[in-house]
């Protein structure tokens, strides 16, 4: 699956979700998404595929930290917030594959995590991690 911007003509079409529907708002508060949209979109200049929604926790900050990318420091020059357990983010795919071969992976929204996810990884792993979003 090549991931695109758009299908060529200059229309947008509607992002999926790994169970094949249309992709749901991640969260708006703190706002989300490498587009700062609310939604787990990515495209050719997300170098990190921000596509899995995330229930953020702190052990999960604690792992990323230590991995090298600390997500509870704001940089409000970036538009990023910092983030605190309870958040709702939508994380770089490889970086929640490292958290979950680690044990230490953050639940997940299907319904508003990108298919693109499903190039890292499994359905089924993200089944195992999922629960349901909130109403906004």
């Amino acid at each position: 699956m090549s991931i695109t911007n758009g299908n060529g003509n200059g229309h947008m079409p509607k992002a999926k979700n790994v169970l094949g529907g249309e992709l749901k708002s991640c969260c708006k508060d703190p706002m989300t998404g490498f587009y700062r949209d609310g939604f787990c979109k990515t495209g050719a200049n997300d170098l990190g595929r921000h596509t899995v929604c995330a229930d953020i926790t702190d052990e999960f900050l604690e792992f990323s930290k230590g991995a090298g990318n600390d997500l509870s420091t704001p940089h409000p020059e970036f538009g990023f917030p910092g983030l605190k357990e309870g958040d709702k983010w939508c994380l770089c795919v490889l970086r929640w594959k490292e958290a979950l071969d680690a044990g230490k992976a953050p639940k997940v929204f299907l319904e508003s995590t990108n298919i693109a996810s499903l190039q890292y990884v499994s359905l089924e792993d993200l089944e195992r991690y999922a629960v349901n979003l909130p109403p906004d």
